[in-house]
């Protein structure tokens, strides 16, 4: 039963995020040069903006790999472009 709750949940929240979501095919990686990466810092201010909140960010894979919550209090784990600081839909599925 528990499952049936939290998919539609978050199939809200990233779908009220969808307009700044990069939509990545799957297996794609990333090959942003190190220098265009944003820091850690704007990565966080960018998704607090969008209105979650960031409890860890780290590198993995050519990406930032996030662990959120969301405006629901909804636990939400993903991957951000290094460049541009949108959520990956897809991205190491």
């Amino acid at each position: 039963m528990r499952a049936y709750i939290i998919a539609p949940v978050l199939a809200l929240a990233f779908a009220a995020f969808a307009p700044a979501v990069a939509d990545t095919p799957p297996g794609a990686r990333l090959n942003v040069p190190r220098e265009q990466w944003l820091t850690p810092t704007q990565i966080t201010e960018k998704l607090t903006a969008a209105g979650y909140k960031v409890t860890e960010i780290e590198t993995d894979d050519g990406a930032y790999e996030v662990e959120l919550v969301d405006k629901n209090g909804v636990r939400v784990e993903g991957y951000v472009h290094p460049a541009t600081g949108e959520l990956l839909v897809g991205y190491d599925d």
